[in-house]
C-alpha cells in the first residue's frame, strides 16, 4: 500500500491546502444534475483510504468532475487495506484505526443514502482535516450536514457509534477483498468504465488522458456516448 506519508512536511502542507480550498463548508449539500432518462450510467471507481492525503486531493477533483456530469456517473469507492485477522476491523489501514472508522463510516453512508448524500458526507469529511475523519465527533456532524439521520438512522447504525459497527466493518473487509481483486494499491486510483485512467501518489502518473477536471470530464463523456450508442 502506498499513500503520501513519505512526502515532505511541505508537500503534505501544499496537498492539503490544495484539497481544503476545493472541499465544501460544512453546511453545503451537493445536488448532482438531473439523470437522464434511463441511460446506462459510467462505472467510475476511486481506489482510496479516508485519511490519505492524495484521496482527499482526488476526492476534490472529482467534486468538480461530479458538478458536470455527476447525471451520468454511478460513482463508488474502494478501499485499500490489508487483510490481517488479528485486527479490531479484520483489516489493517495504513493510517491507523482512525481510518478504519472513517472508511467504514463513508461505506455505510454510500449503501444506505443517495449519491448527492453519501458525497456530500464524504467532502464534508475530508474538510475537516484528515487528522478528523473516523471520528464520532466529525461523522455526526458531516451527517448533519449532509441531510443524514446519523443517531436513528441506517447509515449510522451500520457504522456505529465509534465506526465499529459489525455491519460497516464487514463491508470495509469486502471493500478491501474488492480493491486487492481489482488490482488497486495506491490511494488514489481512478478506474473509469473498468480501465485504470490515472493514479496520484505524490504525483499524477499512469495518466495518458490527463489528470484534470476536463480531462475526466472528457473521458467520462466518451464512455457515456460509447456505452449509450445505438446499436
Amino acid at each position: 500500500m502506498h499513500c503520501t506519508m513519505i512526502l515532505s512536511s511541505l508537500s503534505l502542507l501544499g496537498l492539503t491546502s490544495i484539497a481544503m480550498a476545493l472541499a465544501p463548508p460544512l453546511t453545503v449539500q451537493y445536488q448532482f444534475p438531473t439523470a437522464i432518462s434511463d441511460n446506462m450510467k459510467v462505472p467510475v471507481v476511486l481506489g482510496v483510504m479516508s485519511r490519505c492525503p492524495d484521496a482527499i486531493l482526488c476526492e476534490s477533483v472529482f467534486n468538480r468532475v461530479l458538478q458536470r456530469v455527476g447525471q451520468k456517473v454511478e460513482i463508488s469507492l474502494s478501499f485499500i487495506a490489508k487483510p490481517n485477522a488479528s485486527e479490531p476491523y479484520g483489516v489493517t489501514c495504513m493510517h491507523g484505526q482512525a481510518e478504519c472508522a472513517g472508511n467504514v463510516q463513508e461505506l455505510c453512508a454510500a449503501k444506505y443514502h443517495t449519491t448527492s448524500e453519501w458525497w456530500s458526507f464524504v467532502q464534508c469529511q475530508n474538510f475537516q482535516g484528515s487528522d478528523n475523519i473516523g471520528t464520532p465527533e466529525t461523522a455526526l456532524n458531516c451527517a448533519n450536514a449532509a441531510g443524514i439521520d446519523w443517531e436513528n438512522g441506517k447509515a449510522g447504525r451500520c457504522a456505529g457509534k465509534d465506526g465499529r459497527g459489525t455491519e460497516g466493518i464487514q463491508l470495509l473487509q469486502q471493500s478491501a477483498r474488492d480493491s486487492i481483486t481489482a488490482g488497486i494499491q495506491k490511494s488514489c486510483t481512478i478506474i473509469i468504465n473498468g480501465q485504470q485512467v490515472c493514479i496520484r501518489d505524490g504525483i499524477w502518473y499512469d495518466c495518458e488522458g490527463g489528470h484534470s477536471p476536463a480531462d475526466f470530464i472528457r473521458q467520462i463523456n466518451e464512455e457515456y456516448d460509447r456505452l449509450n450508442s445505438a446499436g
